[in-house]
């Protein structure tokens, strides 16, 4: 389960941030959206608001590229470049590493790694474990080298082999060290989607209804949302050009059937039920998915494998854009699941950036699930919960209607929208 996430100097971040699902001390919701633990009760989840351009994306975008670096930085060659890229606006960050970190437990054992990197190394690297009261150093690197501790055996003798943009961590895996390899597995579950660019996760959608206990909880979640069909069946075809979008331009579909002659495609259909003319049933009519559906039915069924699967294997789901193309009442629907233990008996934990601000007056998210991300006016984003939000020096209170004062800007991270009836008396030249 994650605990804390910190990103700094990258993108819009030009200070270290950090979103905290570690509950605080407030009562609200604890027997729903709380995890026990021994230690310290932890949240299921954490709701993002923020202006467009404040950098909601960018957090998101940060945990992401946090995980593609562990998975993926060992398969790299010596000259390949890491794809970070530092707050650009400010002489003193702009060359300066980005730093990421995470907090996490694995069973009952609390784990801190994080690493400092510029776009061609690894500046800094490190693992810090606890078991009981004391947090002990597995690993150190800097620029002087990789230090081991004798809790991290398996790291032995690998310094060397470890590349200047290669992740220690992740070659320990690839000898096949215990514990890196339960580290890179939680990672593996720490997952950030695109609720915008999402046609990619269908994928994951069709490998859970291949699921025989899967294909009817997602029917059933298909159902309750009321998304108008009965049932999905999938079919695996001969690539036939013909069937992609009419307003594909034509090179495309050229190169796209040159490139996929005798492959395999699936195809997603959907089955409707029909009427007579006294609307009585009378058989089925099926549908193609993607292209007689609507766009949030198509958002729903591609982002439910990556929801569904989170629930049902444990893990940290984040999703940038939940509510593109959804409504309010289907977002609250899978805010839902995560909030509940019957839906969620692996702890899973879902964090997203949205504009929805009806989940402040419904989503029944505690105050420390809250945050908002701000730019200030030198470009660097903020990134606050609402319980930690101050005016004077008191706390907001719940009781407070907090939907009508984020949109009243009482809270910030809301667009300034300037005068716009002088906008269009210059534009219509009055």
């Amino acid at each position: 389960m994650l605990l804390e996430f910190t990103v700094g100097n990258f993108l819009s971040f030009k200070e270290r941030k950090t979103l905290s699902l570690i509950a605080t001390s407030i009562k609200e919701h604890k027997d729903t959206n709380v995890i026990p633990s021994e230690r310290q009760d932890i949240l299921k989840g954490a709701v993002v608001y923020g202006a467009n351009a404040s950098g909601k994306s960018n957090l998101i975008k940060a945990m992401s590229n946090m995980r593609r670096l562990i998975l993926k930085s060992v398969e790299l060659s010596s000259a390949s470049e890491l794809k970070i890229t530092p707050f650009l606006l400010n002489a003193d960050t702009e060359a300066a590493p980005s730093s990421f970190e995470v907090v996490f437990l694995i069973g009952e054992i609390r784990y801190r790694y994080g690493f400092e990197a510029t776009n061609t190394a690894i500046i800094a690297e490190w693992l810090f474990e606890q078991k009981k009261n004391t947090e002990k150093p597995l690993f150190v690197r800097d620029k002087d080298g990789i230090e081991i501790w004798p809790g991290f055996p398996e790291g032995q003798g690998l310094e060397e082999k470890t590349r200047d943009n290669a992740l220690f961590l992740s070659v320990v895996d690839q000898f096949n060290g215990a514990l890196a390899r339960r580290i890179m597995q939680w990672f593996n579950n720490f997952l950030a989607i695109s609720g915008l660019s999402h046609e990619q996760y269908k994928m994951v959608t069709f490998k859970m209804l291949e699921e025989p206990e899967i294909k009817p909880l997602l029917q059933d979640f298909f159902n309750n949302l009321d998304l108008g069909f009965d049932d999905i069946e999938v079919t695996k075809e001969l690539f036939n050009p013909e069937l992609l979008p009419k307003e594909m331009p034509e090179d495309l579909v050229r190169q796209l059937g040159s490139d996929h002659v005798g492959k395999t495609m699936l195809n997603f259909r959907t089955s409707h039920r029909k009427f007579n003319e006294k609307n009585e049933p009378f058989g089925t009519v099926t549908f193609d998915l993607r292209s007689q559906e609507s766009a949030g039915s198509n958002k729903v069924f591609n982002l439910s494998g990556p929801i569904f699967n989170t629930l049902y294997k444990g893990g940290v789901l984040m999703i940038d854009e939940l509510d593109s193309s959804l409504h309010p009442l289907l977002i609250l629907a899978i805010t839902k699941f995560f909030n509940s233990s019957e839906s969620n008996p692996k702890n899973a934990q879902l964090i997203f950036a949205t504009h929805d601000t009806n989940l402040l007056r419904m989503g029944k998210y505690r105050r420390d699930q809250i945050y908002f991300v701000e730019k200030d006016k030198y470009g660097a984003s903020d990134l606050y919960s609402l319980v930690e939000y101050k005016e004077g020096d008191k706390s907001i209170r719940n009781d407070r209607s907090f939907e009508k004062d984020y949109i009243q800007g009482r809270y910030g991270a809301i667009p300034f929208v300037g005068n716009l009836h002088n906008f269009t008396s210059k534009w219509q030249g009055k």
